[in-house]
């Protein structure tokens, strides 16, 4: 549902640009940074520039579980989309 993708979108993108952030400086503005930019620093040896990919893991996760705990969309968003995924034939 909505609410489930859009916390998995907020999820997904925050934690990888303040990981990025943290370790590159606030908007890249050198001296800015709060952890040295250096293996011993990273968390769990991840490097800035590869942790989209704990990010899109972050975001999917978090699309999940918050799709189960909201309501479903409407019956009609639900027809619809059915409608566009299965297209009609003549």
């Amino acid at each position: 549902n909505n609410t489930g993708a859009i916390a998995g979108m907020l999820v997904g993108l925050l934690s990888t640009v303040i990981y990025i952030f943290v370790y590159k400086g606030w908007f890249f503005v050198k001296g800015y940074n709060n952890l040295p930019d250096t293996v011993d620093y990273w968390l769990l040896g991840i490097q800035p520039e590869s942790f989209g990919a704990i990010g899109a893991i972050l975001n999917f996760a978090t699309a999940l579980i918050v799709s189960k705990f909201t309501a479903p969309p409407p019956e009609n968003i639900q027809h619809l989309v059915g409608d566009i995924r299965i297209p009609k034939t003549t």
